[in-house]
């Protein structure tokens, strides 16, 4: 097999099996499966146990996500040194395992470049490979700060069928399948690391639909699974019919090792007995905060995590997908009550504690907020009390949940949603301090939609009702609510749906319905309020566009708001 990567797309094929015997069926096993970035060792010998299970099983191929054997997305290890040798060690110690074809993604290195690429391994001997060719650089992708692009198609032929493999963004552009067709491609494969976003499954049904009925060619789809920073990838792997109707589809978000039958004689698979449950709206966001957190969590080396429990629904709803997440034995909440503190929060926050069965402690901070204030009295040279005094609050709070976390080795969970971030509805070093910020890209009205859907999992709500229907307070003033300073959440999410998720402008957004003078002054906060992002904790991914590594806005700009 050519190993020149400069030849203008060439096609390569490779022989995977040399069998003189044309069997009636070719077993596929999808391992969608977590890989760790950077932990080779561990991923070697997760794909070395697979692929046992998966031969004891009766399958053929086995077939890895993308980057699977370092992980996705690795980032700045891509430049490390020591790459190449590493990777080559990892692909040299797998070849004792024989009989099954191995497809694994992996970044590949040589005097041409580093690449983001699959190999084929079969018998201890690699029989070829495969450079992505279609580099994503937009949203959450960065790849072309790290890869080569790719330039050969690839085929190989495995017991009589030719099958053609692409790596993710591959599959997305209509031409690479087209060109691997003409070469005689009678089945696909793509290797994926596709992260989750909501109706991201259903926009990737739609995209397969099509590719294989234009095509008329079945394909499998291997998607990776897990949390990985402020990503979650959700699996749903699948194979598709060359008439676009899918066979097998794996469960979302589970580690799960699925077998798809091809016959050989039509090219067609056999169809699972039993499809994955299709998810809601709800039930898919929180599945992916659920998991986000929990493989940040464990896999960071956290001993446990701690929540500020306010009795409002951020905090409280925080606190079930904490314990979801990583057990109630693992969650610890405090309760911090000042002199603005309803009695009506200290009980709703007790018995959600009680009910989720978590370590529970109420830890008054009048005592530090009174010391704050009379140091800086003198400071203050009798200045009236405005939003400063509100701040120590918050500021005392997050002093004893850091506090806690260096003495006990809990990560602190931050309650903030999408739409206080998005305008600065929080406070720097006080309810934004912590580690991992799971509502960061829920917006306020998907938090009540997430609490309502999670208290009607069980029989007795884990949520108080009062919490989800009252007002919702900061209670750091005297009778204050959200809405002293924010519109109604409706409108507001509205209009930061549009400007922060769509990236539409002022006149756009009016357009749309909206007051101008409300639409200024939300744009107006949101640009304001970057700063405050930028010092802010990560939090795993759900929409179309988180703030994070997808929406980076300069500090300091004099952008007009009408321009």
């Amino acid at each position: 097999m050519s190993k020149d990567n400069k030849t203008a797309n060439p096609t390569v094929k490779a022989v995977a099996s040399e069998a003189t015997v044309t069997p009636d069926s070719i077993t596929f096993a999808l391992a969608q499966s977590h890989f760790l970035v950077g932990d080779i060792s561990a991923n070697v010998e997760k794909m070395r146990a697979l692929a046992l299970e998966a031969r004891e099983q009766g399958a053929d191929v086995i077939i890895f996500p993308e980057l699977a054997l370092l992980g996705y997305p690795p980032q700045d290890l891509l430049l490390r040194p020591s790459l190449s040798g590493r990777i080559k060690s990892a692909l040299a110690s797998l070849s004792d395992i024989n009989d099954i074809v191995m497809i694994i993604g992996y970044p590949h290195v040589d005097h041409h470049g580093t690449f983001n690429s699959a190999a084929i391994l079969h018998n201890g001997h690699q029989k070829g490979f495969y450079h992505k060719q279609y580099l994503p650089n937009y949203g959450v992708f960065d790849e072309r700060r790290y890869f080569d692009k790719g330039r050969n198609q690839v085929l190989f032929d495995y017991k009589g069928i030719t099958i053609g493999l692409l790596i993710c963004e591959d599959l997305w552009e209509k031409n690479l399948i087209a060109e691997l067709k003409q070469q005689g491609a009678e089945l696909i494969v793509c290797l994926n690391a596709s992260p989750f976003e909501v109706k991201k499954q259903e926009t990737r049904k739609i995209m397969l639909a099509k590719r294989s009925r234009d095509h008329k060619l079945p394909i499998i789809y291997v998607n990776a699974v897990g949390g990985q920073d402020d990503l979650v990838f959700d699996g749903g792997s699948m194979a598709v019919q060359a008439d676009g109707s899918v066979a097998h589809e794996a469960a979302r978000f589970m580690n799960q090792l699925m077998f798809a039958t091809l016959n050989v004689n039509n090219l067609t698979f056999n169809t699972q007995t039993k499809a994955p449950l299709t998810l809601s709206r709800e039930s898919e966001i929180y599945q992916a905060l659920v998991v986000g957190l929990r493989d940040y969590v464990n896999y960071s080396g956290f001993t446990g995590v701690i929540i500020g429990l306010s009795g409002g629904i951020d905090s409280a709803l925080t606190l079930c997908i904490a314990v979801d997440a990583l057990g109630a034995d693992k969650v610890y909440a405090v309760m911090m009550p000042y002199e603005y503190t309803s009695k009506i929060s200290l009980e709703d926050a007790q018995a959600q504690a009680r009910r989720l069965n978590v370590s529970y402690t109420v830890c008054p901070i009048f005592d530090a907020v009174e010391g704050i204030r009379h140091t800086l009295a003198p400071l203050f040279n009798k200045s009236p009390a405005d939003t400063t005094e509100e701040n120590i609050q918050a500021r005392a709070r997050g002093v004893i949940l850091m506090a806690l976390s260096n003495k006990f080795g809990h990560l602190v969970l931050t309650t903030g949603n999408k739409s206080e971030l998005a305008v600065g509805y929080s406070t720097l070093y006080g309810d934004m301090a912590g580690g991992f910020d799971v509502l960061k890209d829920v917006y306020k009205t998907q938090v009540y939609d997430l609490a309502n859907y999670r208290n009607r999992l069980e029989d007795t709500p884990v949520i108080p009702e009062r919490v989800i229907t009252r007002p919702p307070s900061a209670e750091l003033r005297a009778e204050q609510t959200d809405q002293d300073s924010l519109p109604d959440y409706d409108v507001l999410d509205g209009i930061l749906t549009l400007y922060v998720d769509e990236d539409l402008g002022y006149k756009d957004i009016i357009d749309k319905g909206f007051d101008g003078d409300m639409v200024a002054k939300i744009i107006t906060m949101v640009d304001n309020s970057e700063y405050k992002r930028r010092q802010a904790p990560i939090g795993t991914k759900v929409s179309q566009k988180a703030f994070g590594r997808e929406r980076r806005y300069p500090l300091v700009n004099k952008w007009t708001l009408k321009g």
